[in-house]
């Protein structure tokens, strides 16, 4: 398939998602230790999320710990929980993938923690849509223009 079938571009990776049961070792490691400042926090009771997002050269790092780790979703399992990747044209981009088979969490687009519009690709194919993460959680972003501009 050429790029000129597709009618979205992949851009470059938004984030990289981290879980565990205790934000504060994540916080340890990554913010003691390796130095790498801490922008802003999000709580959602609905994705049962407690987080912190971290920022290295624009990327995010994002460390995350259930609100109850019992309840989905389980945002600490598996540990390297997901990748985000920004895109140009997420709803178009949904659109055409959906119309390939591949299969998407609930929720459909929505905002995400750091205030992009989101939607994520479910790990594991069913029936219904054959195609998935093959195991990864994968979260598309939708680009600000300036990320647009700064990465075609």
């Amino acid at each position: 398939m050429s790029d000129h079938d597709r009618p979205f571009r992949v851009l470059g990776v938004q984030q990289i998602a981290i879980g565990g049961t205790d934000k504060s070792a994540l916080r340890a490691l990554w913010v003691d230790l390796f130095g790498i400042p801490v922008q802003s926090s999000y709580r959602n009771e609905r994705e049962n999320v407690d987080e912190d997002i971290l920022s290295l050269n624009g990327i995010e790092i994002d460390l995350m710990q259930p609100i109850d780790a019992a309840k989905a979703p389980k945002v600490h399992e598996p540990q390297l929980n997901h990748i985000g990747l920004w895109v140009d044209n997420l709803v178009t981009a949904v659109s055409w993938l959906t119309d390939k088979g591949v299969r998407f969490t609930p929720g459909g687009i929505r905002k995400g923690a750091a205030g992009h519009d989101v939607c994520f690709v479910h790990p594991k194919s069913n029936d219904e849509f054959g195609r998935s993460g093959e195991g990864v959680l994968i979260e598309l972003v939708q680009a600000p223009a300036d990320v647009i501009a700064k990465l075609q």
